[in-house]
């Protein structure tokens, strides 16, 4: 009877979150490329501000780690430093000076009725990505979503639960003060592993899954979804 109320319990999360996403992908597919590119600006600055706070939510998931007997290459993976923010908002800039690839048409042929046909790129909907430990993946995956006028779920490593959630806060900053959805980009904090078998078989909602991770995550997610 436990084992079943949780699994409802993380199906109607994983509904919530989903619906949110779903209604946020909309208005992200209409998102001008200044809109799009205003808001990695705007987080290129929050990053800039919060950085003493980052630092402390950081080292609340070192300190978990170091008790939980983590190794040394782990937590340097997990570690946030001054260097790694300035990492983070120079590829957010560069993500802003990219190109827009949305309404881009290639393959133009002209048909034998006179018409022409070819591709055009168009934003996929709702992305989720599951990825472990370095919490900078948060903002290199929600600015690639968000530059290509996706809405995303995010599931980081539990290890990084304080920092992936600050910075997950910072991006729905970044989106609300440009007046975008700040459901456009969400991230799955509880470390429920109930919630990740839910999301990747959560269909009516994500349209594209993408793992980021070691074998095991992989696997688990090939075999799954």
């Amino acid at each position: 009877m436990v084992s079943t109320n949780v699994s409802q319990t993380a199906h109607d999360k994983i509904a919530v979150i989903g619906k949110k996403a779903r209604a946020a992908s909309l208005i992200m597919a209409k998102a001008s490329s200044k809109q799009k590119n205003n808001v990695l600006l705007t987080l290129t600055d929050l990053l800039g501000k919060n950085l003493e706070d980052l630092l402390k939510a950081n080292n609340l998931d070192i300190v978990e780690a170091e008790k939980n007997g983590l190794s040394k290459a782990f937590i340097d993976r997990l570690t946030i430093s001054v260097d790694t923010v300035a990492q983070m908002a120079a590829g957010l800039r560069q993500i802003a000076s990219l190109r827009d690839p949305i309404g881009e048409i290639t393959d133009v042929r002209p048909q034998p009725s006179g018409i022409e046909v070819g591709k055009m790129r168009v934003p996929l909907g709702v992305v989720a990505i599951i990825y472990e430990s370095r919490p900078n993946v948060t903002i290199d995956a929600a600015a690639l979503c968000l530059k290509s006028g996706n809405a995303a779920v995010l599931r980081g490593g539990s290890d990084a639960k304080h920092s992936n959630a600050f910075l997950a806060g910072l991006v729905q900053q970044a989106l609300s003060k440009n007046g975008i959805n700040s459901d456009a980009i969400q991230i799955i904090s509880d470390p429920d592993r109930d919630l990740v078998g839910e999301l990747i078989t959560a269909r009516e909602y994500i349209d594209v899954l993408i793992p980021r991770g070691g074998k095991g995550l992989i696997s688990r997610l090939m075999q799954e979804a």
